[in-house]
């Protein structure tokens, strides 16, 4: 008897159909990338993209992958050639969410296009294409939120100062207390 995959994903059900790329957003990321320098492997991306599902047990949304090594990769990037295969691989539960599916495409396009790092620049052109909803707009961080605060043994948020106690309900740690605004 197998054992029951752990995360907060988990239960996720895997689509019958493999991922697809989204409303036109390869080309949309390829013209905002237009004159950016670390954005070497743009000119292949689009032929290059292999997209997967991610195992249900996955902690992450999404990921790109480049099939080349690290050294061969690097020899690539400073020589501005072709970055052969790159996969992406967006958890299942993203099915469900169409606006997190999009940005969690757009973040690991970005990636696969030479934008590696979780840089200030990466997270504009996200934000920029391809927004990420509000918890309030998406059920899948809603869920997300509920887990990992159900796990957390704090749940309960209390002010030294003026002994105010609210039940938790975020994921960080409020920065003041709701009631006197001292910081916490």
């Amino acid at each position: 008897m197998g054992t029951k995959p752990s995360g907060i994903l988990a239960d996720s059900k895997v689509p019958k159909e493999p991922p697809i790329v989204p409303n036109n957003l390869v080309e949309i990321v390829i013209q905002s990338l237009s004159g950016e320098l670390e954005a070497v492997f743009t000119p292949w991306i689009a032929d290059r993209i292999e997209l997967i599902w991610l195992e249900v047990e996955d902690d992450r949304l999404g990921m790109a992958r480049f099939e080349e090594g690290a050294n061969e990769l690097l020899r690539r990037r400073k020589l501005r050639l072709d970055p052969g295969m790159v996969t992406i691989g967006l958890h299942p539960a993203l099915a469900e969410d169409v606006a997190l599916y999009e940005h969690t495409f757009v973040h690991e396009l970005l990636h696969a296009s030479g934008l590696t790092l979780h840089s200030k620049k990466h997270d504009d052109l996200t934000n920029q294409i391809a927004p990420a909803p509000k918890m309030s707009q998406s059920p899948l961080l809603q869920k997300m939120r509920d887990e990992i605060i159900g796990q957390s043994k704090i749940s309960q948020w209390n002010c030294k100062n003026c002994g105010f106690v609210w039940e938790r309900k975020t994921v960080k740690k409020p920065k003041r207390c709701f009631k006197c605004a001292k910081p916490l």
